[in-house]
């Protein structure tokens, strides 16, 4: 069914893994399927906040966020399935697309929350992803 599935999850906000995980988990066990965990590293916008931080915080913020996908996926995901921990810095809704495509993925999961009237007029990342995604998108409500 599937061979490869991307699931986006923020480690600071439990509602964007709670009850994608699980769904994913279960697919990747009736599938065969490999795991993609996918840690996005927020882009600060204009280069001249940037220049406001030290020299290689993202390499660094990206090292710990590696680390914390990790014992996240050890404690979350059975041993039995292949898990690739992924870590991108970047637009969100942008790195999942580009990392969907770099991983080959052939659904990817993710939470959303219950839409507010100010999200259908803004878009959460979600919608952006279900709407340029070349693949299956699967959306799981907590």
């Amino acid at each position: 069914m599937y061979k490869d599935i991307l699931l986006p999850i923020d480690l600071e906000h439990e509602s964007s893994w709670k009850t994608a995980v699980p769904t994913g988990v279960k697919l990747c066990e009736h599938s065969g399927a490999r795991l993609h965990l996918l840690a996005v590293v927020p882009d600060v916008g204009m280069s001249i906040i940037s220049q406001y931080f030290p020299k290689g915080y993202k390499k660094e913020l990206s090292k710990k966020m590696l680390e914390q996908i990790r014992a996240f996926s050890k404690k979350n995901v059975p041993s039995g399935i292949p898990v690739q921990h992924l870590v991108a810095a970047g637009t969100v809704y942008e790195v999942i697309l580009k990392m969907a495509e770099k991983t080959g993925s052939d659904l990817i999961v993710l939470a959303s929350h219950r839409p507010e009237l100010k999200h259908y007029l803004l878009g959460p990342n979600a919608a952006r992803v279900v709407r340029h995604a070349e693949c299956s998108v699967l959306v799981v409500r907590d």
